[in-house]
């Protein structure tokens, strides 16, 4: 059952039909805000637990939040493209979200390979605010991002290992949020997750 904040739509994209959820935003409305899911062919989509953690901190912040599934990925269309593909479809759905509320600010955020994706879609949309979860550091391109990005990690990841994302942070001077204990799917510390978004994020 979806919850009764929550809408589901089916929309054209470049590849196809995309499947997704729209989290309503808690009032007053601050802007909108796009949240990707992990990586498609290792069981990511978008009821991926720390996805559906941003979405609702997001929602709940006053964010009308929109998350997908990926190319092949539920019902949404299409096959695996590496990022690219998907990058696209983001604008796309972007586009769409900006009819029913145009002139907003907004948010990016991304898990692992959606951290990837979203930092590619911020270089064409140049968001207020963008939020890296487990960027993917090492198994995907990974460039340089907006001096104002968060980055959240756990202190115990081993798919992404905190030293490579500290060697990619680096030379960016750009600061982490490391979670203490926390692994890649911050099992135990989503509430630590949702509690440091919302303490943080501009008023």
């Amino acid at each position: 059952m979806t919850p009764a904040d929550q809408e589901s739509f089916l929309v054209p994209g470049p590849a196809g039909l995309l499947e997704g959820v729209i989290n309503a935003a808690a009032a007053p409305l601050r802007g909108l805000a796009l949240v990707a899911h992990p990586h498609p062919l290792f069981g990511g989509n978008l009821h991926n637990k720390v996805t559906q953690t941003l979405a609702r901190t997001l929602s709940g912040l006053g964010y009308h939040t929109w998350r997908m599934n990926s190319r092949g990925v539920g019902q949404s269309q299409g096959t695996y493209d590496e990022g690219r593909g998907e990058t696209e479809d983001w604008l796309t759905l972007y586009e769409l979200a900006r009819q029913s509320h145009p002139n907003l600010p907004l948010v990016l955020a991304g898990f692992s390979f959606g951290a990837f994706v979203m930092s590619e879609v911020a270089r064409h949309l140049s968001p207020q605010q963008l939020i890296l979860v487990a960027p993917a550091v090492g198994h995907f391109p990974l460039g340089a991002v907006a001096a104002n990005t968060w980055v959240i990690h756990g202190e115990q990841d081993t798919t992404v290992p905190l030293n490579d994302v500290l060697r990619w942070a680096e030379p960016q001077g750009l600061p982490l949020l490391v979670v203490p204990g926390g692994d890649h799917f911050f099992h135990q510390r989503l509430m630590l997750l949702r509690d440091w978004i919302q303490r943080f994020f501009p008023a």
